[in-house]
């Protein structure tokens, strides 16, 4: 009997299509990004410089990467007007050209590969790139992720309103694009990174109402906030949203006060505006880190989830480094961009040197307890909200639906035989996962990949089990890590080995037949799943 070497079904041993090689793959284009291009390139290395900006005007509706809230002004519409700006707002990406970088703009990294325990048979660090036209799978020797922030979403009634936006969103808008819609707005948050993002709003032309805060004190820096103030910006703290008004967009946001306990209490107060900031909290971009199989751990002084790094930004992935934001975010590297420039350098110096073991230096103490401070926001505007919302927009799953793990509507679930449907009774002991809740409600499982509930989610988790932030774990992300169309996914070639046995990849033995074994009379229910699996 010939028994064969392999597994002629596994995809171990199939040569994978690799359209492009390159040394250093580096992914965002920011300042650390461009530092790592620039100086990598200088050591005579290949380089590849990616960045997903600027993304179509139907992507920003989506809501990707950022929390845009549909605050785009009609400009942002002219491409290529917004290719120009982008450009312009940043002069190393001419510099990138000179010393010799690949710089591609308006391309995504939709996914990051590399060898461990389920992908041993990779060729070594693969990337998944897309841009307009066409997606394609690079290998690189080493890759550097620059891939900056996003901001933590807040709900409220209202918020799905067009102008309710995310700080990060409103930044790039106004400073880089010069396409920010709203003339007048609201900033939830005072931290320094609120703060930065209202005074450089104010220096764009946009008129800040007012700061809002939940908490007693204003929590960042006390010159940048008197600066807000001297220049007319109403300081609300004790404050939360109660709605934001308005028919076809915000039209105002109404305001009330907390209580002693943290409660909304007396007359709500309207104050005119055009646009909501949510500036809560920001948060590294993490997505294709832990997708790629980073070790990422709960860290306050990085601003929450963030890669463990050593003191040369490697992960714990080899030949795989974290610079910029994505590597965690504190107020003096939002003011000053040669710390992440300087991560970046770190980073190139330890190209193709072993890893020395070092620890990464500490990092000053966040100015608040970002845990208790996200979930006072939360407890505030989302648990004690006068009316019903949905947390999770793309799927319509309420904060209600969320904490007590109802299934999902379209199922038409009307009754439930369990009294107690506490998160413990229904999840088990120890803290809830996001990941189990997701699979059960379908928060975050929409077109935005849940950029603008999933903080919210993990914080009313914590919330409804009475524990910190950091004892929730990291809902988890997978490739592809952006959303993609399945005429742009058949762009990555594939070898006819691998084609050869498809069906049995995807579990389908029981589920298909081929054409030529097909009774007349065929179901379902009927087939027989014991034989052989033939493909096509």
């Amino acid at each position: 009997m010939n028994i064969p070497a392999s597994d002629p079904k596994s995809v171990t041993g199939k040569p994978l299509a690799i359209d492009e090689t390159v040394d250093v793959l580096v992914i965002g284009g920011g300042a650390a990004g461009l530092e790592a291009a620039i100086g990598a390139a200088a050591q005579g290395l290949s380089v590849l410089l990616v960045d997903e900006n600027p993304v179509s005007f139907r992507t920003m509706g989506d809501d990707v990467p950022l929390h845009f809230g549909q605050g785009m002004a009609a400009n942002a519409r002219n491409r290529t007007a917004m290719m120009e700006a982008f450009v312009a707002s940043e002069p190393r990406i001419e510099e990138a050209f000179e010393a010799g970088v690949d710089v591609r703009l308006g391309a995504a990294c939709w996914g990051l590969y590399a060898n461990g325990p389920a992908l041993g048979w990779m060729p070594g660090l693969v990337a998944g790139l897309a841009d307009e036209d066409r997606s394609l799978l690079v290998q690189a020797q080493h890759v550097i992720l620059a891939c900056g922030r996003r901001d933590m979403g807040l709900g409220f009634p209202g918020w799905e309103k067009p102008g309710v936006m995310g700080a990060t969103a409103a930044l790039t808008l106004a400073t880089r694009y010069g396409a920010f819609g709203p003339r007048q707005v609201v900033v939830l948050g005072s931290s320094t990174e609120a703060l930065t993002t209202a005074l450089a709003l104010r220096a764009a032309g946009v008129t800040i109402a007012a700061i809002v805060e939940q908490a007693s004190e204003t929590v960042g820096d006390v010159a940048l906030l008197a600066g807000l103030r001297e220049g007319g910006t109403e300081i609300l703290t004790r404050h939360v949203v109660r709605e934001a008004a308005g028919r076809d967009g915000v039209e105002a946001a109404l305001l009330a006060k907390l209580d002693e306990n943290g409660k909304p209490a007396g007359e709500e107060r309207a104050l005119a505006c055009d646009g909501i900031v949510l500036a809560v909290g920001t948060t590294p971009v993490v997505d294709l880190i832990d997708a790629a199989g980073c070790k990422v751990a709960f860290q306050p002084e990085r601003g929450g989830y963030a890669p463990v790094l050593d003191a040369s930004q490697r992960t714990s992935v080899a030949n795989v480094y974290a610079v910029g934001d994505c590597a965690g975010i504190w107020a003096a590297k939002t003011r000053d961009r040669t710390i992440a420039e300087a991560e970046a350098a770190r980073a190139v110096a330890a190209l193709g040197t072993a890893a020395t073991g070092d620890q990464a230096a500490s990092l000053p103490v966040p100015e608040c307890d970002i845990s208790d401070y996200r979930l006072a926001w939360v407890r505030a505007s989302v648990v004690e909200a006068r009316a019903e919302f949905h947390v999770c927009q793309c799927e319509e799953v309420t904060a209600r639906e969320i904490l007590e793990v109802r299934p999902p509507r379209y199922l038409d679930w009307q009754n439930e035989r369990r009294n107690d449907r506490s998160l413990a009774a229904l999840l088990g002991e120890g803290p809830p996962n996001p990941d189990q809740v997701k699979r059960l409600t379908r928060a975050g499982m929409g077109s935005c990949q849940g950029r603008r509930c999933r903080e919210q989610v993990a914080a009313l988790l914590a919330l409804g089990a009475a524990r910190p932030l950091s004892a929730i774990p990291l809902a988890g992300y997978r490739a592809p890590t952006r959303p993609l169309s399945l005429s742009m996914m058949a762009h990555v070639p594939e070898a006819p080995e691998q084609a050869a046995h498809w069906d049995t990849w995807f579990g389908m033995h029981a589920q298909w037949v081929p054409f030529w074994e097909v009774p007349e009379r065929y179901t379902v229910a009927t087939n027989d799943a014991t034989g052989p699996v033939a493909s096509e």
